[in-house]
């Protein structure tokens, strides 16, 4: 396919803006790079790791630049909408991480920004791009496990990472943060069905002794509007050495003519190190006991990064570059997403069924 030239800015230079970049960087299409950051000394030190042509403390200066023609939001999670609008407004693709914002009239000011200036958003739910979902829907799309009825899917992580999450952003809870993945998830495979009601409860315990009124465990029941259910669970309260470095997972797909269970807590794959293995996401936190794999955005070996958030990127960029399809969400399904975990929430908060649409806020 013929190819175009991709001028990059990357707002953000944290863990994930830092790890787009520099697979950003390794793309054939990609010629400019720009970075920014609230902290200019943390844009300049990735501009130097990625070779990067700019760098800037200034989120707007950088997206105007005229050699930038695609932009990567990759802020904090409550940070995300002020750069998309600006980079909607200048006509230039986005791919912001996950969720696209923290409200739902947020999200709804995106949507009606696309639909007065036109745009390409993406949403980096990433578990999309992991492989073996890849493969799961591709079993969905071709009818082999028929019309789905139901399904399920639990994720555990530890304690650590949860309070790392909330310290940085309090709003950031594991429903909303990090159940919002197997959200997306489910609402992939039922493509074409909408939830209508949501019934869910939590238990608080280790997070609220440390400060945050969040459940410990979560459990919801999503009905889907033709009578499908999916049963969903998070506890990000496991011991803090717990051997994952991310996601321990599983998801189980039924339907009419077939069901797919898949493992995704990589037990299978054990290794205990008296050095200790570095966390993913928590620069000062060391396992002996580690899960190898369950690092969320992916692992680095011999010198290349493997995982989901390489495979998403470099579709991204395959996207804008040739005009290849890419399954990253829209922006639609993602406000879907968001509009799922906050019900989530409240329905643990008021012990009762709530009915989707929520009113936006």
């Amino acid at each position: 396919m013929p190819s175009k030239d991709i001028g990059l800015a990357i707002i953000g230079s944290g863990r994930i803006g830092g790890l787009r970049a520099r697979l950003a960087a390794g793309h054939p299409a990609v010629r400019f790079i720009a970075v920014s950051d609230q902290d200019p000394a943390k844009a300049r030190e990735l501009a130097g790791q990625v070779g990067a042509q700019c760098h800037s403390g200034d989120n707007d200066a950088v997206m105007a630049r005229p050699e930038v023609n695609a932009v990567i939001v990759s802020t904090s999670e409550g940070e995300h909408l002020k750069p998309i609008l600006a980079a909607i407004a200048l006509g230039k693709p986005v791919l912001v991480e996950k969720p696209i914002a923290l409200t739902v009239r947020e999200a709804d000011r995106v949507i009606e920004a696309l639909k007065t200036s036109g745009g390409n958003v993406r949403v980096g739910y990433s578990r999309r791009y992991k492989e073996r979902y890849q493969i799961a829907k591709e079993q969905v799309v071709k009818g082999r496990v028929g019309t789905l009825t139901g399904g399920a899917a639990r994720v555990f992580n530890s304690r650590s990472q949860a309070l790392a999450m909330m310290a940085r952003n309090p709003h950031a809870t594991p429903v909303v943060d990090a159940l919002t993945y197997y959200v997306d998830l489910m609402n992939w495979l039922f493509e074409g069905r909408k939830i209508v009601e949501i019934y869910a409860r939590g238990q608080t315990g280790v997070l609220k002794a440390a400060g945050h009124d969040v459940p410990d465990v979560s459990y919801a029941v999503l009905t889907y509007d033709d009578g499908a259910v999916v049963n969903l669970g998070v506890s990000y309260a496991l011991p803090e050495k717990y051997p994952a470095l991310g996601h321990a997972a599983r998801v189980e797909v039924l339907g009419m003519g077939g069901v797919m269970i898949l493992d995704d807590d990589h037990t299978d794959q054990i290794m205990y190190s008296e050095t200790g293995v570095p966390h993913v996401y928590l620069p000062d936190h060391t396992v002996n006991m580690v899960f190898l794999q369950s690092g969320t955005p992916g692992d680095w070996a011999l010198g290349e990064f493997w995982g989901p958030i390489a495979n998403e990127t470099r579709a991204w960029l395959d996207h804008l570059a040739t005009g290849r399809p890419c399954t990253l969400a829209t922006p639609q399904e993602a406000r879907a997403t968001l509009e799922a975990t906050l019900a989530i929430e409240h329905s643990m908060r008021i012990g009762a069924p709530v009915t989707l649409p929520l009113r936006a806020g």
